[in-house]
């Protein structure tokens, strides 16, 4: 699990985290939810350490990243899986060879070895085998996201982060990378956080959601539970259209 106690970050003089603390479960899929400017994207990268915080802890199973040596925190990094949101391929290799970039990098392994387990990523995500010797560019989006989820698990993370996994999916991609990461939260036990705007993605997957406004966690809570929250923000932000409205209407 990742714990975030008393965490504090200011850009400039403006905070923008305040006094935030929240833990994100292991072998559940954690949401971070919020408008635009609520706070969110810094939190993500302040736990991922792209972010030096001003106050607070951000435990790692106990290990405070802070206080981390930088040995320590590339020994971190190995145990952190990483899904972007425009997937970040590299155009230049082949899929296959992209899910192996990662193991070069960090993974005391023979090439052979390392393409047996770029392999096995592949086919958990359900790929072609057609795909692997083509490049990211001549496969759809959809096949683009499910070889950075691929990639992502390589090293076998004990932590995934998915910033806005469904950016650019049609509705039906979306549910298949929706279901596909949390077939693998559970599969895996990986602590999930991902940090999305679709509200289809809360609705479906959303087993540990977090609300942000403001800089301040506002809410937080499971899919379940968010159509009885009497939250003005939060019902404002999450039921805006009028679809999930009526979707909030008929689980009253």
């Amino acid at each position: 699990m990742i714990e975030v106690k008393n965490i504090d970050k200011s850009f400039d003089g403006n905070q923008v985290l305040k006094n935030v603390s929240v833990l994100f479960e292991t072998g559940k899929t954690n949401m971070i939810i919020g408008a635009s400017g609520s706070g969110k994207t810094v939190l993500m990268k302040s736990i991922i350490g792209l972010h030096r915080i001003d106050k607070g802890r951000i435990e790692y199973d106990g290990r405070n990243l802070p206080d981390m040596k930088m040995n320590d925190i590339r020994l971190l990094r190995r145990e952190v899986g990483m899904l972007f949101q425009g997937s970040a391929l590299f155009d230049s290799l082949s899929v296959l060879e992209n899910v192996i970039y990662p193991l070069e990098m960090f993974a005391d392994m023979s090439k052979e070895e390392m393409k047996e387990r770029a392999f096995f990523c592949l086919k958990h995500v359900n790929l072609e085998e057609k795909a692997f010797g083509l490049t990211p560019a001549e496969i759809s989006g959809g096949m683009q996201k499910r070889v950075a989820i691929a990639r992502a698990i390589a090293l076998e993370p004990k932590y995934l982060f998915c910033d806005e996994p469904n950016s650019g999916l049609d509705p039906k991609t979306s549910l298949i990378i929706d279901k596909l990461i949390h077939e693998l939260t559970h599969e895996l036990n990986i602590t999930t956080i991902i940090n999305s705007h679709d509200m289809n993605s809360v609705m479906e997957i959303g087993e540990n959601i977090i609300f942000f406004e403001n800089g301040q966690k506002a809410w937080q809570g499971n899919k379940d539970e968010i159509f009885h929250v009497d939250n003005e923000s939060l019902n404002d932000f999450v039921f805006a259209s009028d679809l999930f409205k009526k979707v909030k209407a008929t689980n009253q």
